[in-house]
């Protein structure tokens, strides 16, 4: 069976302690094996990492640049590869593994622009024959928390500024699909990049606490749950580090009586179905504005829905893969039951797909339930699968009291053709990531990725110019040349310039 190890200081390290099996989700069978990091393990690659910092620090940023340049072009010629591997691990379809690909290519190609983005500020003579300036300067050892979800796109948000910043990087990736993100890192190194500067480890909480808690680590970025967000922040601020932890979403979009239903429709599916519903900016609740306008919403999307399908990786027919587990399947299928349960109406039921030649895959299929209401526990939670429910509201306000009240505030959008409504609704709602008639708001690459409330803990979002100022520090200077000969009184006054 193949092992999946760590890569520590260039090389490939098999500690061979505990192993974890890996799923391949569309047959539901272990296709590899991934090796656990022992604390001892974690050390070793901050230890590493801490050990080619003061060489890379003093790299000039054109260098650094240098090799994101041909990073960008070893992800492209390797991109066939890198999508087999998140598909035989995480299930998505091939099509969606390229688009998570070119999205986190772009993040790249932003970083290649470090010589102008670490540029600082300076100001001569802002006082008598004195200069002023600022400088960014890298934090040391950083790390990164990744997610299962996007094993290649949310890594590539997050080491090639931690990088080209002059830091030096430890990858904790998901167990549950490690092998693309390993490789990303390989091609990193086969690019030129020094041995040490990148380094990943495979693990579970051990190796999370371990980075968590030693004191060369000087920030950590990580994606995932809200619980888990909060548990990263809080331990990470006590002790000392500088953090960004993204959590959970509830992502409601807003369907107005005006709405161009039919576009509404196509993209809610996509939105809603594309990657199994395992996204952080999954639309999963429709929220209809008028009985007439979620009538027509749910008789649209149901026939829509028909021509749905779901399937392994390899078809690149198929809409969208399985979920990433058996224990996920069974969650999903849990809060469709709960929804029922509770008196909405399950319109499309996707509990029961049939996938020929793939029985045993963790295959949870479209589904639309009507009529649920905010008291619901498939409404509160994250559900993180395949499933749009519909909400019926009154009004444009009562829809964005909603979504104001919900803990998540990561994104949202609204259908509609009034522009009125829409300012007003980008202006006033209460959510980080806001579309108009555009269902997936995520941020193109140099703007920066963020949720509000429990989306988000940290004070600067993921990418873009947030990365430059969450992976280093500002450091000022002021600087005097007195003229020869000309010496100055003493003086115990706050200096001004009158």
């Amino acid at each position: 069976m193949i092992t999946v190890g760590h890569l520590i200081n260039g090389q490939s390290i098999d500690d061979g302690q505990r192993y974890q099996d890996v799923f391949n989700p569309a047959t539901g069978e272990v296709g590899k094996r991934v090796a656990i990091a022992p604390k001892a393990t974690v050390e070793q690659a901050i230890a590493a990492a801490e050990a080619a910092f003061p060489e890379w620090r003093n790299t000039p940023p054109i260098k650094r640049a240098r090799v994101m340049f041909r990073f960008k072009e070893l992800l492209e010629q390797n991109a066939e590869q890198i999508c087999k591997l998140i598909g035989e691990e995480h299930g998505k379809i091939s099509h969606d593994a390229m688009g998570e690909l070119q999205r986190g290519i772009e993040n790249v190609e932003y970083a290649c622009g470090a010589p102008e983005l670490l540029k600082g500020e300076h100001s001569k003579n802002v006082g008598p024959n004195i200069d002023s300036w600022s400088e960014f300067q890298p934090l040391g050892v950083v790390a990164g928390i990744t997610p299962f979800n996007f094993p290649v796109m949310v890594p590539l948000w997050m080491f090639p500024m931690a990088i080209v910043c002059g830091n030096c990087f430890v990858l904790k990736p998901s167990e549950r699909d490690p092998s693309a993100t390993l490789f990303i890192a390989q091609l990193l190194q086969e690019a030129g990049l020094p041995n040490g500067v990148m380094n990943v480890v495979n693990g579970d909480k051990e190796a999370v606490d371990t980075l968590l808690h030693d004191s060369r680590v000087q920030a950590v970025s990580f994606v995932g749950s809200t619980p888990i967000a909060e548990y990263i922040y809080k331990t990470a601020n006590a002790n000392g580090k500088r953090c960004q932890a993204l959590g959970g979403a509830k992502n409601h979009a807003i369907v107005m009586p005006d709405a161009d239903m039919d576009n509404a429709v196509n993209q809610l599916l996509g939105a809603a179905f594309g990657s199994s519903g395992e996204r952080c900016m999954a639309l999963s609740v429709a929220v209809a504005v008028g009985d007439a306008a979620a009538d027509a919403l749910v008789a649209k999307m149901q026939e829509a829905m028909k021509n749905l399908k779901v399937g392994a990786y390899t078809d690149s027919r198929n809409d969208f893969g399985p979920v990433i587990t058996r224990q996920h399947q069974q969650k999903v299928v849990g809060y469709i039951d709960s929804a029922e349960a509770d008196g909405a109406k399950v319109v499309v039921d996707g509990r029961n797909p049939q996938v020929p030649g793939y029985e045993n895959g963790f295959y949870v299929g479209g589904t639309l339930i009507d009529n649920v209401n905010p008291e619901m526990l498939s409404y509160k939670e994250e559900i993180f699968g395949p499933v749009l429910q519909v909400v019926r509201v009154g009004s444009m306000q009562e829809a964005m009291d909603l979504i104001d009240a919900h803990e998540y505030g990561n994104g949202t959008c609204i259908f509609t053709r009034d522009g009125e409504a829409a300012r007003y609704f980008t202006d006033n709602v209460k959510v980080g990531m806001v579309g108009v008639n555009v269902p997936l708001p995520v941020p193109v690459a140099y703007h920066s990725f963020g949720g509000w409330k429990r989306s988000l803990f940290g004070d600067l979002h993921a990418y873009g110019p947030d990365a430059v100022r969450f992976y280093t520090r500002r450091k000022m200077i002021t600087q005097r040349w007195p003229s020869a000969g000309v010496r100055e009184g003493v003086s115990f006054s706050m200096p001004t310039m009158k």
